[in-house]
């Protein structure tokens, strides 16, 4: 059986059809059969370049040495044991404690294509690309707030400084002082909704009817102008406004606002003869209820709830497979429980989609009581639907803690890598301005 040569790495002088290659310091003697599967590599050119044009050799390599037939390069060993696999084996891998960035370049200069990648090593590759994507935003975003009096004009120094001041509250004091004071207004807000509901808290109106007490409402208004306020501020200052508008956190905020100001519009037109008051009360309240939307704007000042937002996002598939294994199983057990039921006089399945309500609170551990078997089978299967509920929902649940887990500490070092990347362009700019202020 036939067997592909493999590269020897033995000194001395290169035979007939063979060359000799240095890098970094290993010598590695390559056959040119081999060389010539790839014939637009870097390598195969060196096999046909006439070693008597220097031109040509010198363009190909860092150096040469005509008596041994011996090209050098300055580039990195470890990397090209692994670009020479693919001479032998048609694909490369990627060995541990290479960089695939630095890798890739190493490919782009001995000209072989990304193509030859193995499947595992690409997407190890994408996924480092992805990170070195955000590292890059990051440092444009530390580096926009660092440059915020090299604006051209004094409106444009102004929008940076009111955009840093309400979006960066690590930027200054001040900003760090405004984002307290929206955290707290949202705390605050929060609080006012849910203590208004209590009975003993309300007053009663000219008709007789139980409102919200006037300091609360005074309290609530003092916080919807607030959060209108920082709204406005900050679409002024934002510097792409569609972006800005059409942002699903901008939503959020808008939806918490807006239910306010139509409370009020609608307050006012109720007294008129265009609108019935009973309609306008069922509008107002049902606005009302869109007040719990505030809540979620903790999510601006919370980096772990960002963080699992983004963690939920990426473990969709494990989500998506509980919800399946769920909809299945309420499905299987609310039609049995419904059939082993109906020879119970007083049973209390009385049908199949009013049995889904069971199945629910069974299979997650919830049982209200208010629905139960009363038959020997019936009971069996309220046994195994819970037992099942249990395994449903303990399987995707450490896939998605993983994941957010690995995401959160993916951000930490990002975050690190991205300031200390700011930090070195600093200094590199230090040293010039050094040298030139030398010369």
């Amino acid at each position: 059986m036939w067997t592909t040569p493999k590269p020897n790495y033995r000194r001395g002088f290169c035979a007939e059809g063979e060359i000799a290659v240095n890098i970094g310091g290993v010598r590695v003697v390559l056959f040119g059969d081999v060389l010539n599967r790839y014939p637009e590599s870097r390598l195969a050119e060196l096999v046909k370049c006439p070693t008597q044009n220097h031109e040509v050799v010198s363009s190909l390599c860092d150096d040469f040495d005509p008596s041994r037939k011996e090209f050098y390069f300055d580039r990195d060993p470890d990397a090209f044991k692994c670009i020479i696999d693919v001479y032998y084996f048609d694909e490369i891998h990627i060995k541990n404690g290479i960089c695939p960035i630095c890798f890739i370049k190493e490919m782009e200069f001995w000209k072989i294509d990304k193509s030859v990648l193995d499947e595992c090593c690409k997407s190890y590759l994408s996924e480092k690309e992805e990170e070195l994507t955000e590292i890059s935003n990051k440092v444009k975003v530390i580096l926009e707030d660092m440059e915020v009096d090299q604006c051209f004009t004094r409106a444009q120094r102004c929008q940076r400084y009111l955009w840093r001041l309400m979006e960066k509250p690590g930027s200054s004091l001040a900003a760090r002082v405004i984002a307290i004071a929206s955290f707290l207004s949202i705390l605050v807000s929060a609080v006012v909704m849910c203590v208004g509901t209590i009975p003993e808290l309300q007053v009663t109106d000219s008709e007789g009817k139980l409102v919200e007490h006037p300091i609360l409402e005074g309290i609530e208004t003092v916080c919807m102008l607030w959060f209108t306020a920082e709204y406005l501020l900050r679409l002024a200052s934002s510097p792409n406004k569609l972006n800005f508008a059409f942002s699903f956190m901008n939503v959020i905020d808008f939806m918490a606002i807006i239910p306010f100001y139509v409370v009020l519009s609608l307050t006012h037109l109720g007294t008129s003869s265009m609108m019935e008051l009973g309609n306008v009360q069922q509008a107002v309240q049902a606005l009302r209820i869109m007040r719990i939307a505030r809540i979620f704007k903790l999510a601006r000042h919370s980096s772990g709830l960002q963080t699992l937002t983004h963690a939920l996002k990426r473990s969709l598939k494990e989500l998506g497979l509980l919800l399946m294994y769920m909809s299945v199983g309420i499905f299987v057990f609310s039609a049995l429980a419904y059939t082993m039921e109906q020879s119970h006089p007083e049973t209390l399945f009385k049908s199949i989609p009013q049995s889904f309500w069971w199945a629910i609170i069974t299979m997650t551990t919830v049982g209200y009581g208010d629905i139960y078997p009363k038959t020997t089978l019936g009971k069996c299967n309220a046994a195994v639907s819970f037992l099942c509920g249990v395994i449903a929902i303990a399987l995707p649940i450490h896939p998605i803690i993983n994941n957010f887990v690995v995401f959160y500490n993916k951000q930490k070092v990002l975050e690190t890598a991205a300031k200390h990347e700011v930090e070195l362009m600093e200094l590199k700019s230090g040293r010039e301005a050094r040298r030139e202020s030398r010369d």
